[in-house]
């Protein structure tokens, strides 16, 4: 363009047109490396709570095990998952910081626009058309961490799904790409490939591992509990009537099994009470004793197979004065949030929900039910709120009790398209035609919302804004430009609350779709 018979003012002309047209692939290239590198902050991220909730359930199946023998075996496949999971998570992250060990951080964070090279992989990981030592050792790694997760979870029937998906996660088979050539597995996901997006694929892995991990503590919990089906392994439940009495009330209740199961009945009863014989309970009828905590013990006798199997069963009640304070609690947890109608259950011990009034600020109102009101708080200022609660005992005196709670907003909302959540894969014409709407996940109260705005990032057409829920002609011009490999990010989607006009809850995070 530049050569030939041409004037000098031509050729310059046309060496600045070819200058501008390499400075806006440049461009378009620094776009895409930032949403990889965005991409990879919420890999990470999404890896920093699945580590969380993947130590809540494996503690959870610990708690279990020390109280209930049934659940060792589940514990013991879980130990071995945690371990194997972890050692091989340890190993990818090593391979991350192979490839970030020798760049310079901005502000703590990684320059992903700088990061067009992936010359540090091709370098190490491959050797000719084959893999290097190290890119054999990684294959290898890979293979292990399926061998050994298959070897922790069994033959069983129920981790079928787990061993399907350690083989479409982690396959190391050659890939034919989309021209039909057929490839090496990782020279097919990392051969020339910008190092943010090897960075990137590499937390994906991790993120695999995580979600893989907590599906066998799931599983593991699940098994354990059908298990304990046998008569051995089952606890007499005491149920009182009410939990404390005055002095000298009678104690009235029953002492069941565990399932209520009215044909499970026993050869006979140690107690403080007799048995029902069409019911199989054991109906306790005895005098409160002094003020303080008092005992219920005896025992059940079973037949199973021929053999009698005891039960023996304890527990506590407490005998108390005459009420001075109130119970107060919220039905789903111990704070109050804006936005929603918090259920509460008001009680005064001893005294009959007709003699008990409440009020709070806000909107308190009844619910129906005896003792059941609805609260909200959304207009009330400040982090606290308190709910006065005044009874009147069976001797005409009043008392008054007080109870405050803490006022939290509700928690920022999780996007969602097409029933996934956070991020997804699929054609741009599936995008385009989404809804946007946003899920509360790990919040008790089910949350209608609006979606009022969103925002959508494009490759090489920035930042968008579009009104309601649906992409604006301008966004969908962008989405039909992309490409495969593309990713759109749709975030800060504001919304509002039906039923809750004037409070707008945070706005949500990142949803990232790759054109497909």
């Amino acid at each position: 363009m530049a050569g030939g018979k041409l004037t000098p003012r031509q050729k310059m002309i046309n060496l600045m047109y070819l200058v501008f047209i390499a400075m806006l692939a440049l461009n378009m290239s620094k776009e895409v490396l930032s949403a990889f590198g965005l991409m990879n902050e919420q890999f990470e991220s999404s890896n920093v709570e699945a580590t969380k909730n993947n130590t809540g359930l494996y503690d959870a199946l610990v708690a279990k095990a020390a109280e209930n023998p049934a659940f060792s075996a589940a514990k013991a496949v879980s130990e071995k998952v945690k371990g194997i999971s972890a050692e091989f998570n340890s190993y990818i992250e090593s391979l991350k910081g192979d490839i970030t060990k020798d760049i310079e951080r901005e502000n703590g964070k990684l320059p992903y626009e700088a990061m067009d090279k992936g010359d540090k992989i091709d370098e190490h990981w491959f050797e000719g058309d084959g893999y290097s030592k190290k890119g054999k050792e990684i294959v290898a790694a890979i293979e292990k961490y399926k061998a050994d997760m298959k070897a922790a979870i069994g033959n069983d029937v129920k981790y079928l799904p787990i061993s399907k998906e350690l083989d479409a996660k982690f396959s190391t088979a050659d890939v034919k790409d989309g021209e039909g050539v057929t490839k090496k597995y990782l020279d097919y996901h990392y051969k020339g490939f910008p190092s943010i997006a090897s960075l990137t694929k590499l937390s994906a892995l991790q993120n695999n591992v995580k979600t893989i991990e907590a599906n066998v503590y799931n599983i593991a919990l699940g098994k354990a509990a059908l298990e304990m089906s046998s008569m051995s392994k089952y606890k007499a439940i005491i149920v009182l009537d009410k939990n404390a009495y005055f002095q000298g009330e009678k104690v009235t209740g029953k002492v069941v099994l565990g399932r209520y199961d009215e044909d499970t009945k026993p050869t006979s009863f140690q107690g403080p009470g007799k048995i029902d014989p069409a019911t199989g309970q054991a109906v306790i009828d005895m005098t409160a004793g002094s003020v303080g905590e008092q005992t219920i013990k005896g025992k059940f006798n079973f037949l199973e197979d021929g053999k009698n199997i005891p039960l023996e069963f304890e527990g506590k009640y407490v005998v108390v004065p005459r009420p001075n304070s109130a119970t107060i609690s919220a039905d789903k947890m111990n704070s109050v949030y804006r936005g929603v109608d918090n259920p509460m259950t008001v009680s005064f011990a001893g005294v009959p929900d007709t003699d008990v009034k409440a009020s709070a600020p806000g909107a308190w109102r009844s619910a129906g039910a005896k003792g059941k009101y609805n609260w909200n708080v959304t207009g009330v200022s400040g982090t606290t709120a308190k709910i006065q609660v005044t009874a009147k005992l069976s001797d005409g005196k009043t008392v008054t009790d007080m109870k405050e709670f803490n006022v939290r907003p509700i928690p920022a909302p999780v996007p969602e398209l097409r029933g996934k959540r956070t991020s997804a894969k699929g054609n741009k014409n599936d995008l385009s035609s989404s809804t946007i709407n946003v899920a509360f996940p790990d919040f008790v109260f089910d949350v209608k919302t609006s979606v009022k705005s969103f925002e959508v990032f494009v490759s090489g057409s920035g930042t968008m804004v579009c009104q309601g829920n649906r992409f604006s002609p301008q966004a969908l011009a962008a989405i039909g430009k992309t490409k495969r490999g593309d990713v759109v990010v749709i975030s800060r989607i504001e919304t509002s609350i039906v039923g809750a006009a004037g409070y707008t809850p945070p706005p949500s995070g990142s949803f990232t779709w790759e054109i497909q």
